[in-house]
This record gives C-alpha cells, structure tokens and sequence, in this order.
C-alpha cells in the first residue's frame, strides 16, 4: 500500500518523486494521485516526453494498461507556459527529459504548483538515471517503490535488460526487461540460463 504524502499546513508548491525500477508501480501510483487531484476539484495536467511511445504516442499508460490524456512534450520548459492554468502537473517518464527538467519543476513549485513526477532512478546498467538524482534530492517528499524479483521473490530495485542492446534508452517491456534484487541483477545471464 502506497502512503500519500501529508500536506497539512503546506501552502507553498512542492516536488514529489515516484521512483524505482520497471514494472514497481511508478505510474500507478502516480495516475493514482492526479486521480485524487481531480476529484478534489484542481486543475491538472499530465506530461510525458516524446520518446515514450511504448503504449500510446499522447496518453500515459501503466503497464496495468490504465492511462490518462497527456501533452507530449521534449522541452521541459513548456511546461511553464502551462502554469496560470494547472494546479497540478504530473510527469510520468521523468528520466527521459535532460536536465532541464530541473529548473522547470523548480520554477513550478516556486509558482505555488505541486509536481509529482514518476521515473526510473537506475538504468540497465544500475547507474542513476537522466535528471532523476538531482530531483531527488530536491523533492519534498520522495517515493520509492519496488517490484518483486522473479527468481528469488525479494523486493526488486533493479531493472534487468535480457537483450543485447548496449544503449542507454532501449523501450521494451517484458519481452526485454524484468525487475531484480540487487543480488539476482548481480548474477546477470546466468540466472537466464538457468531458467531455459
């Protein structure tokens, strides 16, 4: 179960991250709370980058399949544009913006506007991802969530890339990732091997 952050008191904007690794729920969870934005009568808007086109090239979508209307966007700047409009900005697929995305979301919440973004902290590699480090460590309120690991069942942080691909943004799904703890990410290939 998900815990919202408390905003008791807070009046000012604010900066939420919604991170972990593929198929942990960051999307959900961050659907679930631009849900309850709406139905507490504020004004959202919902942003994704250009290069998300797994489900849909304008929506954002869970891999639950659970989505909601979005603006596509490469420069997180535009975003500012939006600001006498929305009380609420989501931004799924934060890792795929530069960092740009930084001052932008600085600037919203300084604007009195709550950001909730969700992205990956760690590429395949297990190195930290895109603007992801810098934004957590400005956020005011930080989620991570985590996947289940399927060859052990522990809690996964990483995100595995079963094929060959050496670049850094490879899209896929299950057919080319799957989440794993730290220790069944450390073993690579042999745990593939093991399973065929």
């Amino acid at each position: 179960m998900f815990l919202e952050p408390r905003f008791s008191g807070q009046r000012s904007g604010w900066i939420e991250v919604i991170t972990g690794c593929m198929f942990s729920g960051k999307t959900e969870e961050l659907l679930r709370r631009i849900k309850r934005s709406r139905i507490a009568g504020q004004k959202v808007a919902m942003f994704k980058p250009g290069a998300d086109t797994r489900y849909s090239e304008s929506n954002v979508v869970s891999h639950d399949l659970n989505s909601m209307d979005s603006i596509v966007i490469n420069d997180p700047q535009i975003m500012l544009s939006y600001a006498p409009e929305f009380q609420v900005f989501g931004i799924d697929e934060a890792q795929f913006f530069d960092e740009r995305l930084i001052p932008a979301v600085e600037q919203l919440a300084l604007n009195g506007k709550r950001v909730i973004m969700a992205g990956l902290d760690l590429d395949y590699k297990g190195i930290p991802f895109g603007p992801i480090p810098h934004l957590l460590a400005i956020a005011e309120y930080v989620t991570k969530v985590h996947a289940i690991c399927p060859h052990c069942g522990n809690l996964a942080t990483h995100s595995y890339r079963m094929s060959t691909e050496q670049e850094t943004v490879v899209l896929g799904e299950k057919d080319k990732y799957e989440p794993r703890c730290r220790k069944c990410y450390s073993m690579g290939n042999i745990l593939n091997l093991r399973v065929k």
